[in-house]
């Protein structure tokens, strides 16, 4: 298979940039908590997709994470400890492959109106070697919750650093491969809310991607298991996130609301993480109230 071989459009990626806006269609995540199931039986069906638009080196990444045991069983870990036992939103491979499809969505649009990666402005390496980056701290963001919620990017940044230089290497040789590394640890820390602010444009996309799933699915659990607290109401009120090319802005962002505890989610966690990304001009975020029902007190809030 060659560099720029055609693929098969993939259902559950995001729509090409170039393509008119359609909503984001992720798989929903798992169920309430139910009997315990035995680690291999849990695993065996999971597999991340995502369009790779014939970047190989992407085709290497996503084949190497698929075949790795470790990493699921990471992934798994993190989802009992953030829905079982933590009542949290979801943290399962259902999440990371959200955030994987967000973040090559967002790379795309924005490299596509001629915001330049970090990895091409100081190593002159190529856009597809950024978006290995993404896709890279986009998979490995949140391992680090199969240790603790609390300081979870560092724990993160540990289990990542043992393992992705292995993930990496059917695709580059050093000192490339090494350098991925490193970008690729930076974008994870830069996810945090607070401390390790990002200075790379692909730290600041995988920061963002991570906000962006939001919709009502990743909150269904701790809400119907009766944490009801801002966060579980404020995401139970996304009903749709829309991510297209955007006319004064390379990226629009637009989310649908039921109620006006989302402005919550979109002005306490997401704008938080946008303000801090680097990408502020280059995205433009507009939420609404579509709900009759609902006294309309904020009809439109915009970033």
């Amino acid at each position: 298979m060659t560099p720029d071989s055609p693929h098969p459009p993939d259902p559950l990626a995001p729509p090409d940039p170039l393509a008119p806006p359609d909503p984001l269609g992720p798989p929903e995540p798992p169920g309430p908590p139910g009997p315990p199931i035995p680690p291999r039986e849990a695993l065996a069906d999971v597999r991340v997709r995502a369009p790779t638009r014939g970047n190989r080196r992407l085709e290497y990444l996503l084949e190497a994470v698929n075949a790795d045991d470790q990493v699921k069983a990471w992934w798994h870990v993190s989802a009992v400890n953030a829905t079982r036992r933590l009542g949290m939103s979801d943290h399962s491979w259902v999440h990371i492959q959200i955030v994987l499809n967000i973040g090559l969505r967002l790379a795309r649009l924005l490299f596509r109106r001629g915001v330049t990666p970090s990895v091409v402005a100081d190593y002159a390496m190529s856009e597809r070697d950024a978006e290995v980056v993404v896709a890279a701290a986009c998979l490995m963001h949140c391992v680090g919750m199969s240790i603790h919620r609390d300081d979870h990017e560092r724990y993160s940044l540990f289990l990542t650093a043992d393992k992705l230089g292995s993930l990496l290497a059917d695709a580059y040789a050093e000192p490339e491969r090494s350098i991925i590394v490193a970008e690729a640890l930076h974008a994870i820390i830069g996810h945090r809310r607070e401390g390790g602010a990002p200075f790379t444009v692909e730290a600041g996309i995988v920061r963002v991607a991570d906000a962006l799933d939001m919709a009502r699915g990743r909150s269904r659990v701790p809400f119907e298991a009766g944490h009801q607290n801002i966060h579980s109401l404020s995401a139970y009120a996304i009903e749709e996130v829309k991510i297209s090319p955007g006319r004064d802005r390379a990226v629009r962002v637009e989310i649908a609301m039921s109620n006006s505890a989302g402005i919550f989610q979109v002005d306490e966690l997401l704008a938080t993480k946008l303000r801090g990304s680097g990408l502020e001009e280059h995205v433009e975020v507009i939420a609404r109230i579509e709900a009759e029902h609902e006294q309309r007190l904020l009809p439109v809030f915009r970033l």
